[in-house]
């Protein structure tokens, strides 16, 4: 970190996910930026980073820009790099305070894709809207009379908020999987595993353990539940389902089936259930893997 302001020149106009994020991602390093949007060759060329714009990628020298000749190279997966994926590849590390697995979350999940759309690599989503797209959205229309100035400044606001956002998101993956790797070293049964805190589990589940059925964590309102383990992510098959005499049953119903005096609910999926006490759903698991 420096306390010194960095003048970062960008290109005027039209803007586009690429050079909003850049922006974005050089404001979390950067406590002062001095921030010019133009094509003035000569203003270029006195600014400390240069983003998007002057047709040189130099990192030592602080240049970004991919619109040269034969571009600025491309990731192993064949993605190419625009400028917010340049200034990944410098800052990125920093911006994620030393962690080298979310900042490859960051630029798997966000930066690449950025990149992707804004090179041509790929056509984006088919249906819906991407976030490319809505950061371009915050341009001016042919109808409107806007700042492209102001409106680039708003942009780079709302990119920034979703920077942090999505660090924190993987920054909270890298830590569940630590959480949850140690939960399932230390079940007393490995077809059982508790969670003492929620923490986001399916992946490391299905990539540590061939023996989990059910996962059993505390809600936030501090009942606790049971959820079965699905066969991989994004299915909706489980290793094994709760009880079908549970299914879609409530408070008196299901506690009269269960003998649990605190059995709240079975979803009719009968991949999640509750109680309100751990001991109550630990029981339940017992039903469950008797079933």
């Amino acid at each position: 970190m420096t306390e010194q302001t960095q003048v970062i020149a960008t290109h005027n106009g039209n803007f586009h996910a690429d050079d909003v994020f850049a922006v974005a991602a050089l404001k979390q390093i950067f406590p002062s930026v001095d921030l010019i949007r133009t094509r003035d060759l000569d203003i270029i060329a006195k600014a400390d980073i240069v983003v998007d714009v002057g047709g040189i990628y130099d990192a030592d020298k602080g240049r970004f820009d991919h619109h040269q000749k034969g571009g600025a190279g491309a990731r192993e997966n064949g993605i190419p790099f625009s400028s917010f994926g340049l200034i990944w590849q410098k800052y990125g590390l920093d911006i994620c305070a030393g962690s080298k697995e979310v900042a490859q979350s960051l630029d798997k999940n966000l930066v690449s894709v950025i990149d992707a759309i804004d090179c041509g690599h790929v056509e984006g989503v088919q249906t819906g809207i991407s976030l490319s797209q809505t950061i371009s959205m915050f341009n001016p229309t042919w109808q409107e009379e806007g700042d492209f100035d102001a409106c680039f400044d708003e942009a780079v606001a709302f990119a920034s908020r979703l920077l942090t956002r999505f660090i924190a998101a993987a920054s909270g993956g890298v830590n569940a999987k630590s959480i949850v790797a140690n939960a399932i070293e230390k079940a007393d049964d490995p077809r059982v595993i508790v969670l003492e805190q929620y923490t986001p589990w399916k992946t490391t589940v299905l990539r540590l353990s061939q023996d989990a059925l059910f996962m059993v964590y505390p809600s936030q309102t501090g009942q606790w539940r049971i959820q079965t383990v699905p066969v991989e992510l994004g299915s909706f098959e489980d290793r094994k389902k709760l009880p079908a005499p549970w299914a879609g049953l409530s408070d008196e119903q299901l506690q009269a089936v269960t003998g649990l005096d605190d059995a709240m609910f079975c979803h009719n999926g009968r991949f999640i259930a509750g109680c309100g006490s751990f001991e109550s759903t630990m029981k339940m698991a017992n039903m469950a893997l008797n079933d």
